[in-house]
């Protein structure tokens, strides 16, 4: 189907925004069209909930996109309520369905809060080797202006789009890492795959919220110290790991959460932070039962920093 065969939908001019000077420069693969802020036309309808896709005018995940995404202009995106709510940002379910078709996806919506709302309160320590290019923008942030403040939600936003969109394709090659597919980026809004019961709209649990048998426990770890080798030689840290952002979708352990990850080369704090997401989530195993001598922080700690280049 064409764009000009939607007579519902016409298609309008949008002002564009600044948005590269946002990206971190360590997770930027080539120019990206740049999002935009919404019409106000583009609302929901009081009376459906319904309101046109986005994703003409927002910033797309890795090509090419999984045959489940819909992403036909004529779509209509219905907000379903809450999955989460955090500091930062909440995160809802979503629906984008064609009308009079079968062809229809949920989605997780993730809206970090305005500059009026709190942001992350470690965010000078992520923020390190994140900088951009103008001297004012770079004062605001320091300053935690209310336009700096919004400036950083940008950062935020961005690096985790960025990040996720990275990591995706590095998982679909080598298989050793999975993450939500990244859908789009708009603003500050992020869309992502959703994970989990597509018939019940729930979630998958948390890794916290699962109780394994002794298999299932190492299978995990495996996944999870595969996953780090990723991340690290990638030049990477997660920044805030834990039970509570790592997901468990159909035996498969899912990082989220990866707005705050961290250039462990850049940031002169990136060794400690790589260091903590070990210690962390070594601990949770080794709390359910994991042999100490497979969830041994100092260990993995090591390994991780020589394939990140830092030993």
């Amino acid at each position: 189907m064409r764009e000009h065969d939607f007579p519902a939908r016409e298609r309008r001019t949008r002002g564009k925004g600044r948005f590269d000077d946002d990206e971190p420069q360590f997770l930027r693969h080539g120019r990206q069209p740049e999002p935009v802020s919404a019409d106000p036309d583009d609302g929901p309808d009081p009376e459906t909930g319904e309101s046109w896709s986005s994703w003409d005018d927002a910033v797309h995940g890795p090509q090419p996109h999984p045959a489940w995404l819909v992403t036909e202009l004529a779509a209509k995106d219905t907000d379903l309520g809450v999955l989460k709510t955090g500091k930062e940002a909440d995160v809802h379910l979503l629906r984008r369905a064609v009308p009079d078709s079968d062809r229809s996806c949920l989605l997780a919506v993730k809206r970090y809060r305005d500059a009026n709302h709190r942001l992350f309160h470690r965010d000078a320590g992520y923020l390190e080797g994140r900088r951009v290019r103008r001297s004012r923008e770079n004062r605001a942030m320091a300053g935690r202006t209310a336009f700096g403040r919004q400036m950083i939600a940008g950062q935020w936003a961005a690096a985790e789009f960025a990040a996720l969109a990275r990591l995706w394709e590095i998982g679909a090659e080598r298989g050793s890492i999975s993450v939500p597919y990244p859908v789009q980026l708009r603003g500050t809004e992020l869309m992502l795959e959703f994970l989990g019961d597509p018939e019940e709209g729930l979630a998958a649990p948390r890794l916290a919220q699962v109780r394994p048998d002794p298999a299932g426990l190492r299978d995990l770890w495996e996944q999870l110290v595969d996953a780090l080798v990723v991340l690290a030689r990638a030049g990477l840290a997660h920044g805030d790991l834990s039970p509570y952002n790592l997901l468990v979708h159909r035996d498969r352990l899912m990082m989220i959460d990866l707005p705050q990850v961290v250039d462990v080369v850049a940031n002169p704090q990136g060794g400690e932070f790589l260091a903590r997401d070990v210690r962390v989530v070594s601990t949770w195993f080794a709390a359910r039962g994991l042999p100490a001598t497979l969830a041994d922080p100092a260990v993995l700690t090591e390994q991780l920093l020589r394939e990140a280049g830092l030993r």
